[in-house]
């Protein structure tokens, strides 16, 4: 069963801190054909369309929009911090491989 993507409270609490909600902005996660696996994951933040999934927590918003909607089904977005950088990541059942950043990925 294809469940719509979940956003973790750490995505959300960022989302915050960064104060996108003020700004009237939602964190916007597509798929796109490129990158060095066929898809790449494009993270930005943008405003809500009328065709958009909106998923809400802690007063903020994540949207996806309906032709990424079955390339992100039950995956998880979340926020990480780490060494090398800190950074929203999609934790993508869907992909039968990634690239070594974890920006691109193959069905």
């Amino acid at each position: 069963m294809n469940l719509p993507p979940k956003v973790t409270s750490r995505a959300f609490e960022r989302l915050s801190e960064i104060g996108a909600a003020a700004d009237g902005k939602a964190l916007r996660v597509a798929v796109e054909g490129g990158g060095c696996s066929g898809f790449q994951y494009e993270i930005a933040l943008d405003a809500a369309t009328d065709d958009d999934l909106v998923l809400q927590g802690s007063g903020e918003t994540v949207v996806v929009d309906s032709v990424s909607l079955p390339f992100l089904a039950n995956a998880v977005i979340d926020y990480t911090q780490e060494l090398i950088g800190a950074r929203f990541v999609i934790e993508n059942p869907n992909a039968t491989s990634s690239c070594g950043c974890g920006t691109s990925f193959s069905m």
